[in-house]
């Protein structure tokens, strides 16, 4: 009997964004490994270079000390969505780039020209490699580092429901605490200069208020089945 080959799926580049506690990583991680797709969490990466300027006391009210440096620590993501990983210098940081002390400094850090222009480089060379395609998340990605991606998602939700999941996710946090640190990181996010937090033109939004976590990864997967499909 004579098989037939069927064609590998097309590759495709898929970029998601969105403020902190619509479900980014969940569903990007999720979507990228139903459809054995690379994955990166661009957030960790600043996440990483902020880590890094904490640990080598640099002053992060001056972004002309921050500029100076942005380009010496080695930041290394491993893209397999089942196991993300990021090193600096060597260093397994996955862990120390969530402390609360990180947190709290990382919008200021990324806010600096320099360290954009950095990472984004460094984005960009990671979903050019990624031969299978490659979700990418973050809150720049469909406007500035990926302006070409083949899908672009911008997941919302009300700020409310973003606090309850991220004090969930912090265990036992005040949620209204929580609520305004997510509302001034949003303010800060959305109003710096370079490549704010902002929604693509021909990005497709997704209001995860009412979904449940597995609804918003299959209304992604049906996107991205359906991009595939016509490419």
């Amino acid at each position: 009997m004579e098989t037939v080959e069927t064609a590998a799926p097309a590759s495709v580049i898929v970029a998601i964004d969105g403020p902190s506690g619509t479900g980014k990583s969940s569903t990007s991680k999720a979507v990228a490994a139903q459809l054995a797709l690379s994955y990166l969490d661009t957030g960790a990466q600043y996440r990483a270079i902020t880590w890094w300027m904490v640990s080598n006391g640099i002053d992060l009210t001056d972004p002309t000390a921050i500029a100076a440096v942005a380009g010496k620590p080695e930041i290394i993501s491993g893209t397999d969505p089942l196991a993300p990983t990021i090193t600096v210098d060597g260093t397994d940081v996955a862990a120390a780039i969530r402390t609360t002390e990180v947190t709290s400094k990382v919008s200021a850090v990324s806010a600096v020209p320099e360290v954009r222009v950095r990472i984004t480089e460094l984005q960009r060379s990671i979903a050019a490699s990624a031969e299978k395609g490659i979700v990418v998340e973050g809150r720049d990605i469909g406007t500035t580092v990926l302006p070409d991606a083949d899908l672009k998602i911008f997941l919302t939700a009300s700020p409310e429901a973003r606090a309850a999941r991220r004090s969930g996710e912090l265990k036992g946090a005040d949620v209204a605490a929580t609520r305004e640190a997510l509302i001034k990181r949003d303010a800060a996010d959305s109003s710096r200069k370079t490549s704010p937090l902002a929604k693509a033109d021909d990005a497709v939004e997704v209001d995860t208020t009412e979904l449940t976590l597995q609804q918003v990864i299959e209304c992604v997967v049906t996107l991205v089945e359906e991009k595939r499909a016509a490419k």
